[in-house]
């Protein structure tokens, strides 16, 4: 499979021929809440604009620019949560909560709707998806050691943060990047996600407590019961989950979550965007680090590594948007449209 900045290099190209061979042509537009919008029927074909190849590189370019306060949004998110996450404080909480429930059988039954609906609701608030790969290691023998087995295991974590993931009723990485995009007020359409996140949510806790439950009793069905024997999970230790909560990690936890409460009301009540956000996230962070113990070089460290790991991101924004531009000062987008309205 190619990189993905190869597939979307190929389509600038594929664009910049094809803007050759449409015809050019334009819709009138008007001012409408800020926004220029086309006018039904107004389309006519005007003169052919030929755009020369240093587009290819002149594009994404003007992409980073158009792009550039979503490229610095996802920048400062994306080093923001690393800080959170180097703090540990969410990992050692998760580690509370399994460890709170699997003590009490009559509450071990919650342990897969509320595990996964924490995981659902990372997935949809702040985009939680490959970081679920390190509570495998603590979902799998727990699974086990329970009676389960080792896709349950993996299954709390990653069907969780994937149902979350889809609705993603607030995440700044899918729907606030697209929305601003494409010029819609940032979170519009909540109350749709909203029933998409129960829906898919609920539908994934019941799958997964259905084969736990066929599975609990009778191990020998499961595809991977051999495997899972192999292993040695009977001793199981939740590592660390007998430690108190320290006042630290009390304090980063008391700013996560009212930072998620502070990030539902300026979004609902005081029409935040791109800007706001990113203020408070970047505001989250480094809060989160001084007040978790970090040192200065470790906060700065952490905050560049996320940020890092948003560069290849960026640069298929920048790329996106050279697509559209080429099509727009090529005079064809226009074209497409129309051609594709019927």
């Amino acid at each position: 499979m190619p990189h993905t900045l190869v597939i979307v290099g190929s389509l600038i190209v594929l664009v910049l021929v094809m803007s050759w061979l449409i015809p050019s042509g334009t819709y009138q537009r008007v001012d409408q809440d800020g926004r220029q919008v086309t006018v039904s029927g107004t389309y006519q074909q005007v003169d052919k604009v030929l755009l020369g190849p240093h587009w290819l590189m002149i594009a994404p370019i003007r992409g980073f620019l158009d792009g550039a306060l979503i490229i610095a949004f996802l920048l400062l998110i994306g080093g923001a949560f690393s800080i959170v996450q180097a703090t540990g404080t969410i990992e050692f909480a998760i580690r509370k909560i399994t460890s709170a429930l699997t003590a009490r059988p009559r509450l071990e039954k919650l342990m897969i709707p509320v595990l996964m609906t924490l995981f659902s609701l990372a997935g949809s608030v702040f985009g939680m998806a490959e970081e679920v790969i390190p509570f495998v290691l603590i979902f799998v023998p727990l699974a086990i050691s329970l009676g389960y087995d080792s896709i349950v295991g993996v299954a709390i974590p990653f069907l969780g943060a994937a149902a979350g993931f889809g609705a993603a009723f607030f995440n700044p990485f899918t729907v606030g990047i697209a929305q601003g995009l494409v010029g819609l007020p940032l979170y519009s359409g909540l109350g749709y996600r909203l029933i998409t996140w129960f829906v898919g949510t609920g539908l994934m806790i019941a799958w997964v407590m259905v084969y736990a439950a066929r599975i609990k009793r009778r191990p020998e069905s499961s595809s991977v019961y051999e495997l899972d024997r192999a292993r040695d999970h009977a001793h199981f230790d939740l590592g660390g989950a007998s430690e108190p909560w320290s006042g630290r990690r009390v304090a980063v936890l008391v700013l996560f979550l009212a930072s998620m409460a502070t990030l539902v009301w300026g979004i609902l009540e005081a029409k935040w965007f791109i800007e706001e956000i990113g203020a408070l996230f970047l505001a989250m962070g480094l809060l989160m680090g001084i007040v978790g113990g970090l040192k200065g070089d470790e906060i700065a460290s952490s905050f560049v590594a996320g940020a890092k790991d948003m560069v290849t991101v960026s640069l298929i924004i920048a790329c996106g948007r050279a697509l559209l531009i080429i099509a727009r000062e090529g005079l064809v987008l226009d074209t497409i449209l129309h051609y594709s309205a019927g």
